[in-house]
């Protein structure tokens, strides 16, 4: 008996580690602001996945050549162009995006949108959401929350839209859930030296799980309260996570040699750890 138990888990071992890796679409386009700290976020969270070995990424990258603003003084010729120039670009935009179709969405198992903004022209947007609900995963990092501001549904899914920030600065950031992959190595608590941090408005605590959180306001006056930074929630079979950080360099990558660092590198692989164990839990790789 003890032989053939010894078998059964060796198998099983054998089949986790050689299990194909999940395939990832990862989202980078902007309609509204754009972070500088995207292609940072576009680097690491590949090296999650080559490091880990559980997942492979595939990119929606913004396409080149966005026209730049119009100036206020613009000649008629100048508004003209431009207004051509946008056209052209919005048209490639939709074309890069058909890979969050219903069916290109069939070739993945997750979706991450890393600091996304605006009213991105997705293809088919019930769709979208029809696929997490299916059984697979959503990843919000940052300004996923500052995306579809208009779209209910999309609202709803997410857990909470951005209302508003102030200045960076540092925070002490609660862990709600000492047991989650996303936040079991923190400790009771995670000092980041400096973060620029989101306040929501539709959030509702009572519907999602929180991961992180503050105990005061995040800028002055500093009022107590329950201020949310990371949650997770199911949706319908899927699953959401969702952090708020991320908005800087030096909180993404724990290169040493990245200049102007406040943040220190152990910081900084604390966050990617953060970010993979979201990954995890989103993929159901870890409970």
């Amino acid at each position: 008996m003890k032989t053939i138990l010894s078998l059964l888990v060796a198998t099983l071992v054998a089949t986790s580690l050689h299990a194909e890796p999940k395939k990832l679409l990862v989202v980078t386009t902007t309609t509204g602001f754009r972070h500088s700290s995207i292609p940072t976020l576009e680097k690491v969270i590949a090296q999650l996945g080559e490091t880990s070995g559980e997942f492979t990424v595939d990119y929606i990258h913004q396409p080149p050549a966005k026209p730049a603003n119009l100036k206020k003084d613009a000649t008629d010729e100048e508004k003209a162009a431009f207004k051509t120039a946008e056209a052209t670009w919005e048209e490639t935009l939709k074309v890069a995006l058909q890979k969050l179709s219903p069916e290109s969405l069939k070739n993945y198992d997750g979706v991450v949108f890393a600091s996304t903004t605006g009213n991105l022209p997705i293809p088919d947007q019930q769709g979208l959401l029809d696929w997490i609900k299916a059984g697979h995963a959503f990843i919000g990092i940052h300004a996923a929350s500052d995306t579809f501001h208009g779209w209910p549904g999309y609202i709803d899914m997410i857990g909470g839209e951005f209302q508003h920030h102030g200045a960076q600065l540092s925070v002490e950031c609660l862990n709600e859930d000492p047991s989650s992959p996303a936040t079991a190595h923190l400790g009771k608590s995670w000092t980041i030296k400096q973060e620029e941090m989101y306040q929501f408005k539709n959030y509702d605590a009572t519907k999602v799980h929180d991961l992180l959180s503050l105990d005061k306001k995040p800028q002055d006056p500093f009022t107590p309260g329950h201020y949310p930074v990371a949650w997770c929630k199911p949706y319908g079979s899927g699953r959401v996570f969702y952090t708020a950080l991320g908005h800087r360099e030096d909180i993404i990558d724990a290169d040493p040699n990245l200049k102007g660092r406040i943040n220190s590198v152990e910081i900084s692989k604390a966050y990617e750890q953060h970010v993979l164990g979201g990954i995890e839990w989103a993929l159901g790789l870890k409970k």
